[in-house]
């Protein structure tokens, strides 16, 4: 006689170790302290969100385990800054690790460097042979460095701007400046997810060419406009509405870029053994969009360094010309059509859900703040347009199958219209979302 044993799956509980109990109680205490000392001054829709969060921190760190790490990092390095300051942010420029490390504007600039850092090594590996799966490991953890200095930079700056004043402290997601950071660090999490989700460390060379192009830009923002500089909100801005709209939103365009950027990859390997030049055209359209960037950037702000975009330029076509002399090498190294258009997949997915909730969220907010939900601003406009592009990609996709060399365009050219979306308007258009102009 044969005995069958049935075996009840683990429940989800039950599968969480010791650690992930320990963060969990770190983060409620953490909540619990944040209560009792600041409950009395929050406003009766601040303390849902902080509940909100507390829960949101826990199932993240144990959806994803490198999370747990990262969030207690940030946490003590951002407390070692905050009682470094003693309420004095002179001492800023007078304390070691405030001045070289800690501060706002010190982490973002390390945030800066490691991600270029990144880039360069993940590239590195395309390229290195037989050293490639190093370059890339060393990439790998470079970018978890830098997406950790990002968040430090974050928290430190919401901390200085209440130092300002209590009418001055906000969430650090209000200006350009703030929210090329946030679009910075968002991006690169999820690329890093998406690395150890499919086992592959390719498509990140790919991947950190949008958030260094990023950065580029909040260093010349910073440059220009001295952006780095905290400023009370405008009076648009002072809502409680912002504090999850701006991140919501910035998830879709993160996401949506990450998309786009795996997409150019996919038509990379897929043109990898093309010997006409002039039918290399994802590559061409790069070299042609890094060329527009600076004459449009030179165009709009005369204040703006020459030297700058020149350098920008050369590096461009250097990244241009490395791409189209060794696409055979970088195919190579790229995991399966498969595994790539996947991953574009579930960006999109993603991105789409959030800029869904964004986009219900902001019309939430103009009415609550203008009068009506909707009023055809040219930022509302063209979010309804990003958002109308992707449902199209997902409705193909799920009903019609779409896959492959049109999927990766389709996505590729949504970058452009989410940068324009993102950025063209506050540079071109004006309306009522004007706060955000260059």
């Amino acid at each position: 006689m044969t005995t069958t044993t049935l075996t009840l799956n683990d429940g989800w509980l039950s599968r969480r170790n010791l650690f992930d109990w320990v963060f969990a109680a770190l983060v409620l205490a953490g909540g619990a302290f944040a209560f009792s000392r600041y409950g009395g001054s929050m406003d009766y829709y601040e303390k849902p969100i902080l509940v909100a969060a507390l829960v949101a921190v826990v199932w993240l760190g144990w959806f994803w385990r490198p999370l747990r790490v990262l969030a207690i990092v940030v946490t003590a390095a951002s407390l070692l800054a905050v009682s470094s300051y003693q309420a004095d942010l002179a001492r800023a420029d007078t304390v070691f690790w405030l001045k070289y490390f800690l501060s706002s504007q010190s982490a973002i600039l390390w945030m800066s460097v490691l991600f270029f850092m990144s880039t360069m090594f993940y590239w590195l590996g395309l390229f290195g042979g037989r050293q490639g799966d190093a370059m890339e490991l060393i990439g790998s953890r470079i970018a978890w460095a830098g997406v950790t200095m990002a968040l430090i930079g974050t928290m430190v700056r919401w901390y200085e701007s209440h130092l300002l004043g209590p009418d001055i402290g906000h969430i650090p997601v209000s200006n350009l400046y703030e929210v090329f950071v946030l679009f910075s660090w968002l991006t690169a999490a999820f690329y890093l997810y998406f690395e150890s989700r499919y086992g592959t460390r390719a498509i990140g060379a790919f991947v950190m060419l949008v958030v260094s192009a990023a950065v580029g830009f909040l260093l010349w923002y910073t440059l220009v406009r001295d952006a780095h500089e905290i400023q009370p909100l405008v009076p648009a801005l002072q809502s409680w509405w912002m504090k999850l709209h701006v991140p919501a939103n910035f998830i879709g365009y993160g996401t949506f870029s990450l998309a786009a950027m795996v997409a150019f990859a996919y038509l990379i390997k897929e043109q990898a053994n093309e010997t006409r030049w002039h039918r290399l055209t994802p590559i061409w359209l790069l070299g042609v969009a890094l060329c527009f960037v600076p004459v449009a950037f030179r165009q709009r702000v005369q204040e703006a360094g020459g030297s700058y975009w020149v350098g920008y330029a050369a590096i461009s076509a250097l990244i241009a010309a490395g791409i189209l002399l060794g696409r055979k090498r970088i195919a190579a190294r790229l995991p399966a059509n498969e595994v790539l258009d996947d991953v574009m997949y579930k960006a999109i997915t993603v991105g789409f859900a959030f800029f869904t909730i964004a986009t219900v969220l902001g019309a939430l907010w103009a009415a609550d703040a203008w009068g009506g939900y909707w009023s055809w601003d040219p930022k509302e406009t063209w979010a309804l347009i990003v958002w109308l592009n992707y449902a199209a990609w997902l409705h193909m996709r799920l009903v019609k199958g779409l896959r492959g060399t049109v999927a990766a365009w389709w996505a590729l050219a949504g970058l452009a219209v989410t940068t324009f979306a993102f950025l063209g308007v506050n540079m071109f258009l004006s309306g009522l979302h004007s706060y955000g102009t260059l």
